[in-house]
């Protein structure tokens, strides 16, 4: 993730996380914004990282690799507001669970710990409560929206999940919708730069004579 430090324009609205007054982007934000030139992303030492350097950040580990990369840039491209799944926006007006959490976990879990000490047992929960399979939920996409806010997004417009083989069965939507409750569900899958989009519905047939 990396810090803002100096923010202009009102792309800030529906991007980066908040946390105790400072802005953060994800690894996805981060690329998308040096892809369109609104964004320099600097080390440790202050040396600018060219965009090759950050495109070989995307892998597992960092929580976004390739394939999701082109389903976000293609998202915020067609005007959407898009958040990873599991993290919020901001942390106010969050309730903290009360319990013992395990601090092992995913390097980018480590990383947000770090920064934010306070927010510990939020992240943590979060994280370990997010699903890594073939039918996880990838991003929440909303509508546009002028009147959107970090500290109340609403809920999404639909759950975007990313089918990376067979598309998920009959018992597996089944068992998404009853988790997902009310919200949507969409299924993306991405192939040779090609990024498509599908979802199911439920239908009756009639019984032919």
């Amino acid at each position: 993730m990396a810090e803002v430090v100096e923010k202009k324009g009102k792309m800030w609205v529906t991007m980066g996380i908040v946390r105790s007054g400072k802005t953060y982007c994800l690894i996805e934000e981060t690329l998308f914004l040096i892809e369109i030139g609104a964004l320099h992303l600097l080390d440790e030492n202050g040396i600018c990282l060219s965009l090759k350097e950050v495109y070989e950040k995307l892998s597992d580990e960092s929580g976004c690799y390739w394939e999701l990369f082109e389903i976000y840039r293609h998202l915020k491209s067609l005007g959407y507001i898009v958040g990873r799944h599991g993290i919020p926006w901001s942390v106010k007006g969050l309730k903290i669970k009360t319990g013992t959490c395990s601090l092992q976990g995913s390097e980018e879990r480590n990383e947000l710990l770090e920064m934010e000490p306070k927010d510990t047992s939020i992240i943590i929960d979060l994280f370990d409560n997010m699903q890594i399979n073939e039918v996880s939920p990838a991003f929440d996409v909303y509508l546009p929206n002028s009147r959107f806010r970090k500290s109340s997004p609403g809920d999404p417009s639909f759950f975007l999940y990313l089918s990376r083989g067979n598309p998920p069965s009959k018992v597996e939507i089944e068992a998404l919708e009853r988790k997902q409750g009310v919200v949507p569900l969409k299924f993306c899958h991405v192939e040779n730069g090609r990024v498509s989009f599908f979802s199911f519905d439920r239908v009756e047939l009639a019984v032919l004579p």
